[in-house]
């Protein structure tokens, strides 16, 4: 079973990369099941229903979230009608789910959202809340687990994959914007603390620059905003699990506006 993760998918600027791209890399990857991350797909923040459409056309199969999953009002019904989860360790009573269930060549995956604490809103302790999900999911007898932690500190993502290693498949940070170099698998899990954006390269995480310099400069803050037009990028990693749900081969797949594509092969601890 061949996946595709997208890290955070940043405005039209990501949108478009997706739509010129990723069907082609479907083709020659053949991937079965691609996840994206969809918090910052509307204009930067949250996701609209067009939007949702729109990515889910380009051949995205399911897409995960964040502490912006709510930023769109509108957003609250589509749970209910499309392949979205938000973070699981919000609150019970929050709408939406945090685990998406499903089956890739007639075996049974589950995708999980979590949120970390660092400078998120408030939530329940993700370790503990994953924890308990994940042995629910094994006593369901599902090997096949990809988690998208959606954190800032990279210390809580390491500690994740040092607690989960061995229980589940993948684990995909998101959030930050900035990818790391640090694609590995251990234990026969795929890691990386940060898969990275998908949308404008050249201003600061995907926005105009205007607003964080004059932010950093002054104090003073304002609304950040997506170019329109802008140096672009995808990001995604792509991994083969086996039968038992362990990855065996995992790579990083970088393409920036039309370039050739660049591609980083995984440290196999």
């Amino acid at each position: 079973m061949r996946i595709g993760f997208i890290g955070d998918v940043v405005g039209k600027p990501g949108r478009l990369m997706i739509k010129h791209h990723l069907r082609r890399l479907r083709q020659e990857y053949f991937l079965d099941y691609v996840i994206a991350n969809y918090e910052n797909v509307s204009h930067g923040f949250g996701l609209t229903e067009k939007n949702c459409v729109e990515l889910l056309g380009y051949g995205i199969d399911m897409m995960t979230g964040g502490n912006h999953s709510f930023d769109k009002k509108e957003v609250l019904p589509l749970f209910d009608t499309y392949p979205l989860i938000r973070p699981i360790n919000y609150p019970k009573e929050t709408q939406g789910k945090g685990v998406y269930e499903t089956i890739v060549l007639d075996k049974n995956i589950a995708i999980l959202n979590l949120m970390g604490y660092y400078t998120m809103p408030m939530v329940d302790n993700p370790f503990t809340v994953v924890l308990q999900e994940v042995e629910r999911l094994k006593m369901k007898k599902i090997k096949h687990i990809v988690i998208d932690m959606h954190a800032e500190a990279s210390s809580e993502k390491q500690v994740l994959l040092h607690i989960l290693k061995k229980d589940v498949s993948a684990i995909l940070g998101t959030h930050t914007h900035v990818s790391t170099d640090d694609l590995q698998i251990v234990d026969g899990c795929c890691y990386i603390t940060d898969v990275g954006l998908t949308g404008c390269r050249d201003g600061v995480i995907g926005m105009h620059q205007d607003i964080p310099i004059k932010r950093f400069l002054t104090g003073l803050g304002g609304h950040f905003d997506v170019p329109d037009t802008c140096k672009a990028l995808l990001q995604m990693v792509i991994f083969e699990l086996d039968e038992e749900g362990r990855c065996k081969d995992a790579k990083k797949i970088k393409i920036y506006d039309n370039q050739p594509k660049i591609v980083t092969n995984a440290w196999i601890d």
